[in-house]
């Protein structure tokens, strides 16, 4: 899994069993090489590419993926042969699901993943899910119901990395409605902002943030956004909360704000976005667990707490996954409901006409 953070690419390796159990083994993050970042940080942004040089980030990124999965089987003593497929999302370069003729699109070249593995591939997940009227993302919540609903308590789960995304799980949830939906900016901004500020690649535990206060006119000024009232199913992502965005917003809000409460509102606007659905959606739910890279700032939790005061606030590791792995281990079983011929998308988070297989085989 590579997201919308671009801090890496997560590869878990997981097991399966026919009841859908499943078994964490390990995991490891490969940092990304400073020039395929820096290619994938300006295609994104830039949102335009020489074909020639998109064509040759795509193999770039297909061939790091595949050496950094025969580098963690090879740290973990483990064959390829007892790997029954590879799901690999790719880098999403551009999200468009509402357009006149709606895609998504991920990079990283499934073919030559296979061919440097020889391990079966999937990958291409979120097309067909569009095929099928939906917004082919978040495809994660189909995870989290299978992993992480409870008989007894009402729960969310939310991943907090570049973008945030909610899963609301009733309690019984077999029988009832799974929603999910990306909430809007999680990490992205607050990255962008330290990164340009501090020249640093993160606000470790959210200390820069916590030091500032939250300018509360600013705040509303970037709440402002058509996405925010939109109606669900909804999905988004660098497409539109990027630097060119908040840029735009900070010109437009025109009055002195310092560095550092800009920092503590970016976090403060990731936390209400948050807050505020699950207040809409989940008004019942008892827990809330966090995974994605946002479960590292504790200040961005502490606020989530605040927000949220009659609602326990934890990390899924309560629940036995680390909230690192959570998003790899999804593709892996997303891989193995493909592999089994099994649906993964949730019609009633996307948007889809009907339950459909996800992804395409690439055969070792």
């Amino acid at each position: 899994m590579s997201g919308t953070s671009l801090d890496g690419i997560d590869i878990a390796i997981s097991s399966f069993s026919d009841s859908g159990d499943c078994q964490f083994i390990a995991a490891q993050t490969f940092p990304f090489p400073e020039t395929l970042l820096l290619k994938l940080q300006s295609l994104i942004l830039t949102q335009q590419s020489h074909l020639q040089s998109l064509g040759e980030i795509n193999i770039a990124l297909g061939r790091l993926i595949a050496e950094s999965i025969n580098q963690l089987l090879a740290t973990q003593q483990i064959p390829a042969q007892d790997i029954v497929a590879i799901g690999s999302h790719g880098q999403t370069i551009f999200h468009s699901p509402s357009g006149e003729l709606p895609f998504s699109s991920q990079i990283g070249d499934a073919n030559l993943i296979a061919e440097l593995t020889s391990i079966t591939t999937v990958a291409d997940f979120r097309q067909r899910d569009i095929a099928a009227g939906g917004q082919g993302a978040p495809l994660v919540p189909a995870f989290h119901q299978a992993l992480f609903n409870s008989q007894d308590e009402d729960r969310v789960i939310v991943n907090i990395g570049g973008i945030g995304n909610i899963t609301v799980l009733p309690a019984s949830s077999t029988n009832s409605t799974i929603i999910g939906f990306d909430t809007g900016p999680g990490n992205v901004l607050i990255d962008y902002w330290t990164q340009l500020q501090l020249n640093e690649p993160y606000d470790s535990n959210g200390q820069w943030a916590a030091s500032g206060q939250c300018n509360d006119d600013f705040l509303s000024l970037l709440l402002n956004d058509a996405y925010f009232k939109q109606a669900i199913p909804k999905s988004t992502g660098r497409e539109l909360f990027n630097q060119t965005w908040f840029e735009a917003k900070l010109a437009e809000y025109g009055k002195e704000i310092s560095l550092v409460d800009v920092q503590a509102t970016l976090v403060e606007l990731t936390a209400k976005t948050i807050s505020d659905d699950i207040k809409s959606y989940a008004n019942s739910c008892n827990s809330v667990f966090i995974c994605g890279g946002g479960a590292h700032n504790s200040y961005l939790l502490s606020r989530l707490r605040t927000l949220l005061n009659k609602t326990r606030v934890t990390t899924t590791e309560e629940l036995g996954l680390h909230p690192d792995w959570v998003e790899a281990c999804a593709f892996a079983w997303l891989a193995y409901r493909t592999m089994n011929n099994l649906v993964g998308n949730l019609p009633s988070v996307t948007g889809a006409k009907h339950p459909t297989v996800l992804g395409a085989i690439y055969p070792a």
